[in-house]
């Protein structure tokens, strides 16, 4: 029947062996505008991290490029010792020349120096999932990819991922080491990356959108809005829901630097979106 709720997984299972719920935390926005800087309030950014896991967050995501460092060393003041479980994923291979300014580097000198600053400022001997954020033109691919290998053969990450890569780039580095993770920009009315998420499923990696409310599309507002009303919801919380409901291998990491925000997204968890409510979302078109 259409009305029927659509069910879908609560867990995915990372690598083979890092078990998280798929409602988790990107931690950028607990920086200064601009993702620079320290935040405004800093207790208050402790607190949204040690309340996501009070709500059940298990996975967070974040980047050395966060501030730059100062997303990960808030992570380690608020949460160290992680709680069993815990999976903390961060990335490299972009540099910070100041506020919403993000050059790429994704040389071995420089992953080299990312890599083991993130370890250093997280408190970690291993990363439990280190995502490349860009590949770099000017740098042979292969150079980039070796050095993650050989940074997983020294045991400093457990498992490597990629952002926002086409299907080629990701086969290309499956020839240097398992992909396991693909994050990419992506949302209900931003489907660029189709065949993307097609194949990290076929593939069992996880697909990390960013940039998951992307919004201003007025068809997709509308759309959104109406679904919204019949769950008691914000349209918000309906666009997190049709990613978790769209593709198993979906995990989400929604983003702020307030409590209040953050309770919010959680109770997406708590929606069960119909099969007519995804035909009406399904619909909508990119902006």
């Amino acid at each position: 029947m259409a009305t029927t709720s659509v069910t879908y997984p609560a867990t995915f299972t990372i690598g083979g062996d890092l078990t998280v719920n798929r409602l988790g935390y990107g931690a950028m926005r607990i920086t200064g505008d601009g993702i620079w800087g320290p935040p405004q309030d800093h207790a208050e950014a402790i607190r949204v991290l040690q309340r996501a896991l009070e709500l059940g967050v298990n996975f967070i995501d974040t980047a050395d490029s966060y501030g730059p460092n100062v997303s990960e060393e808030l992570i380690a003041e608020a949460l160290q010792p992680y709680q069993k479980g815990l999976v903390v994923a961060t990335k490299g291979g972009l540099l910070r020349t100041g506020p919403n300014q993000w050059p790429i580097d994704a040389s071995p000198k420089h992953l080299e120096e990312a890599l083991h600053g993130s370890l250093k400022r997280l408190k970690v001997e291993q990363i439990d999932l280190y995502q490349l954020h860009r590949i770099d033109p000017n740098v042979p691919v292969e150079d980039t990819f070796n050095f993650l290998k050989k940074a997983q053969q020294d045991g400093l990450v457990k498992h490597i991922g990629l952002s926002e890569v086409d299907v080629d780039q990701i086969k290309k580095a499956q020839e240097f080491f398992p992909v396991v993770s693909v994050q990419n920009m992506y949302s209900v009315d931003n489907r660029k990356w189709e065949a993307v998420l097609d194949y990290t499923r076929e593939q069992n990696m996880a697909f990390i959108p960013w940039y998951p409310l992307s919004g201003g599309n007025k068809e997709a507002l509308a759309a959104l809005d109406s679904v919204a009303k019949k769950h008691g919801a914000t349209p918000q919380q309906i666009a997190l829901s049709w990613l978790l409901h769209h593709s198993p291998n979906i995990l989400l990491i929604p983003g702020t630097s307030k409590v209040k925000h953050l309770e919010e997204n959680m109770k997406t968890a708590d929606i069960q979106l119909s099969a007519d409510d995804m035909a009406t979302l399904d619909k909508i078109k990119a902006a």
